[in-house]
């Protein structure tokens, strides 16, 4: 996606732009804090997705933080430029078990001082370590949901093994929800793993004709089951290969750009969901018209937007 130069209104402020969380005064808290975790070391695919996070905060420049009048919804115009939000930079070297450590750790800083976190990856990878910073000393009680195509519950370690890897340090599978789970995009010995496990799969068919925020209101009542935090991983490759073109594992048939906004604001607005990240964009991968990183910007509002209904 080209950069290019954007028009100057006063009266319509642009999103992003968002200071460090060292700007904050040390009483202050944020809604929600950034950071860029831009692995991409161990993708089962050729990426460069470690080129995704500044192409969102780029991305972010194209778009208001305002949400229009809603009669439906009994709600004026907002500005979500009014709520708190910091930009925390990026992981260096977020790969390998001396990244994941750096990454949790410093999860785990932001959230005593933000509401939420959003991870911006990066491969899949990402998910672990930005799950387990936020879960904390909690993972006993913690939940996670996925809007992914895939199970990733593969063998080792790779952007197609976070879910089995988060189970194997001790989250309860029976509160791990995937939403969008697709035909020929996994293998049957995942499927069984996943049944075996007690993993609650919505497959991608479930949701035709479903309303996303009910989706995810269910979603949520099983992975916040026992009143613990709940990490909600947005692998962008859920959705259809004709808005995300740059996600090299997506597929036609995926869900539609709208069905991922919705569901990412229906999550942003509980309270149990403390963190979140978004995955599997390859920033370089993309249309010329950075249709993929601009969606993925847009996952950044509608999460904002959900944080500030709360």
């Amino acid at each position: 996606m080209a950069d290019v130069a954007l028009s100057n209104d006063p009266l319509w402020p642009r999103a992003g732009d968002w200071p460090a969380p060292e700007s904050l005064a040390p009483e202050a808290s944020a809604r929600l804090a950034l950071l860029g975790v831009p692995a991409w070391r161990t993708s089962l695919s050729p990426t460069d997705a470690h080129t995704t996070p500044a192409a969102v905060r780029q991305a972010l420049r194209r778009y208001s933080p305002a949400l229009v009048p809603s009669r439906q919804e009994g709600r004026d115009a907002v500005d979500l430029g009014e709520q708190a939000v910091v930009d925390a930079g990026d992981i260096v070297e977020p790969d390998g078990p001396e990244g994941e450590t750096r990454t949790r750790a410093r999860v785990a800083e932001l959230l005593e001082r933000a509401e939420t976190v959003m991870a911006l990856g990066g491969d899949n990878s990402v998910t672990v370590a930005t799950a387990l910073g936020a879960y904390g000393d909690r993972l006993d009680t913690a939940g996670l949901i996925t809007i992914d195509a895939h199970y990733d519950l593969r063998d080792g370690v790779s952007n197609g093994s976070p879910v089995r890897r988060l189970v194997e340090a001790g989250l309860d599978p029976r509160r791990i929800v995937q939403i969008g789970i697709a035909d020929f995009a996994n293998s049957a010995v995942y499927a069984r793993r996943a049944a075996e496990l007690g993993i609650t799969v919505v497959r991608r068919d479930e949701l035709h004709g479903r309303r996303p925020a009910d989706v995810m209101a269910e979603a949520l009542e099983i992975a916040g089951a026992a009143g613990g935090p709940v990490h909600l991983d947005i692998d962008v490759d859920a959705c259809d290969r004709s808005v995300v073109p740059g996600c090299p594992a997506s597929m036609p048939g995926g869900l539609a750009a709208w069905e991922l906004r919705a569901l990412v604001r229906a999550a942003g607005g509980d309270a149990r969901v403390v963190s979140a990240d978004l995955a599997e964009v390859d920033a370089s991968a993309d249309a010329p018209d950075g249709r993929t990183v601009r969606l993925t910007a847009l996952c950044v509002l509608e999460f904002l937007a959900g944080v500030a209904s709360r």
